[in-house]
Parts: structure tokens; C-alpha cells; sequence
């Protein structure tokens, strides 16, 4: 099926790290219905742990599908864990279509264990895939933002990143916490970008997806496919929304953690203070926290994580 001649992202490139498959496909082939050029990034190892050879076959699938469509899209296939290699994806888009509009960042692997069992090599791989790409390709992509401000007379430009967090980081996820720090640390990143690129009329924003991908086979194995109609799970439900944050529609809207998945968005608020005690002296006493705050988490649970698991009802994903 035809791409449309027009849409909300007509004129605008866009770049998507992982991709090839899963979420990542499904958000490059949405920003290019949408009229947006798109680079294509996937390093196309076959394991989603990081292992096996890397391949240009899932980008560059991706691109021909856009391609056959009437959509223009080049493929990457760096690593954006690498420094270098993610300032060369950048610097593709600015080459193959003028300049980037739009940067959504999706690469990750998984490298789940206990913490008790966890290996330093566990832990610095999934850190370094989801957190430093995620800040490699956005600090290229902000320089890039900042020099076209500053050759317009610090005017305004377009600019829209869309981070990829997890439940994850907002519920606790016990076997994963190399994965829940990284998300975790997506977030912080994102809400410090979204402040220090306002002022060049770039936004930023992140979202909690729910979908079922190679990434999370073992979290929805009891969830079976529907056998007619769209998937609850599917990529495609989230797709959209990406969609949305990237168009000229979402410029109001920066800093902000959405959860989405199966026709559902939730806008997740900042962590607000939920009980506030002084001390009756100069500074606490042992006793005198025991009093305040043991009392305070007596009805609560063992285990029990912040509000917005409570408000959400979520679980890992």
C-alpha cells in the first residue's frame, strides 16, 4: 500500500535506532507514513543478548518495505553504543536528507540475573547499550539542533526526541536489574535534555511501551496471540504515539514519561512527596524516626514500590 503524499511529518527526517525489528520497525515504518525520511539503524545481531554476528539484513529490510511504499529511507547498521559510530548515524541523516528533525531512540539488549548472580559483564553490556546509546546519539543529535539555532540567529528549529524507558524502571522488574537501572537512568537523561533543548524549540519525552518483541517473549508467554484481529500487544499500538510525539502537533509537550500499550496512554506524574515528617529537635534521633517511620510503613506491604506502580497496576515489561 502506498505511503500518503501528505502527512503531519512531510518535509522532516527522522532517525530510529533498533530498527529492524520489533518496536523500532514498527516505529520507522509509522514516521514514514507519516511523510518522515527515515534512517534505519540496526546493528542486526540475531540474539537479544547482544549475541551473534552483526547483520545489515533487518535494517535494510526495513528500508526496502518503506521504500516499496513510495517512502525514502536509508539504512545504518552501527553500533550506538559506540561513540563514533553514533555520530556517523546522526551525520547520515543531516547528509541523505539536509538535516534530522527527529531522533528516536529504541536500541537495547537483555542480559537478565538475579543481582546476586549478575556478572560485571551482564551489567556493563545492557548499561551500555541502552543508556550510553541513548546519550550518544542524542548528544550528537543536540549539537546538531544548537548549530542550526546558532546559524539562524538563535531562532527556534525543530527538533523532537522520543526515548524508550520500561515498566521496568517505574514497578521493579526482581531478574532485571541491569535492564531497570538503564531505563531508569533513560528517564533522567531525558527530562535534563528536555530542559537544556527548550530553548532551541527541541523537545523531549520518553515512553514506558508495552509490546510483544524478542525482547520480552519470556514476560508475555501466558498472554497467547489472539487468533483474529490485531494483537493487544502488538508494536503497533505503541507506533502512534511515537508518531504523535515527533509531529509539529506535540510541541507543547516535553519532559513527560507516557506509558502505552493495547489502545491505552497514561501521562506518568513527576514522584510527589507522600508523607513529610520533622524533627522536634535539631536533628532526628534513632528513637525518634523509629516512632515516625516505622508506623508510617506499618499497613504498607513488604516490597511495596512507588506510587505510580500503585496507580498504574503495572508489572514488568
Amino acid at each position: 500500500m502506498a505511503l500518503p503524499s501528505e502527512g503531519p511529518l512531510k518535509g522532516l527526517s527522522a532517525v530510529v535506532t533498533g530498527a529492524g525489528r520489533g518496536l523500532g520497525r514498527a516505529e520507522a515504518l509509522e514516521l514514514a507514513r507519516l511523510g518522515a525520511a527515515v534512517v534505519v539503524n540496526d546493528y542486526g545481531q540475531p540474539g537479544r543478548d547482544g549475541s551473534g554476528a552483526a547483520s545489515a539484513g533487518p535494517a535494510e529490510e526495513v528500508v526496502a518495505e518503506i521504500r516499496a511504499d513510495g517512502g525514502r529511507a536509508v539504512a545504518h547498521t552501527g553500533d550506538v553504543a559506540d561513540f563514533q559510530q553514533a555520530q556517523e548515524l546522526v551525520q547520515l541523516a543531516v547528509d541523505e536528507f539536509g538535516r534530522l528533525d527527529v531522533l528516536v531512540n529504541n536500541a537495547g539488549i537483555l542480559r537478565d540475573r538475579m543481582v546476586f548472580s549478575m556478572t560485571e559483564d551482564e551489567w556493563d553490556s545492557v548499561i551500555r547499550v541502552h543508556l550510553k546509546g541513548h546519550f550518544h546519539t542524542t548528544r550528537f543529535a543536540a549539537a546538531h539542533w544548537r548549530e542550526r539555532s546558532k546559524a539562524a540567529g538563535g531562532e527556534k528549529v525543530y527538533g523532537r526526541i522520543v526515548n524508550t524507558s520500561s515498566e521496568a524502571f517505574l514497578a521493579g522488574s526482581a531478574g532485571q536489574p541491569n535492564y531497570a537501572a538503564a531505563k531508569g537512568g533513560i528517564v533522567g537523561l531525558t527530562t535534563s535534555t528536555a530542559l537544556a533543548l527548550a530553548r532551541y524549540g527541541v523537545t523531549a519525552n520518553v515512553i514506558c511501551p508495552r509490546a510483544r518483541t524478542r525482547m520480552t517473549e519470556d514476560v508475555f508467554a501466558g498472554f497467547e496471540q489472539p487468533a483474529e484481529g490485531l494483537d493487544p500487544l502488538a508494536p503497533e499500538h505503541v507506533a502512534p504515539l511515537v508518531g504523535y510525539l515527533a509531529s509539529p502537533a506535540a510541541a507543547g509537550i516535553n519532559g513527560q514519561l507516557l506509558v502505552v500499550h493495547g489502545g491505552m496512554v497514561a501521562i506518568v506524574e513527576r514522584p510527589r512527596v507522600r508523607a513529610k515528617f520533622d524533627s522536634k529537635q535539631e536533628t532526628f534521633t534513632y528513637d525518634e524516626l523509629d516512632a515516625l517511620l516505622t508506623a508510617h510503613y506499618a499497613d504498607r506491604p513488604p516490597g511495596e514500590t512507588f506510587a505510580a506502580a500503585e496507580v498504574l497496576g503495572l508489572r514488568r515489561g
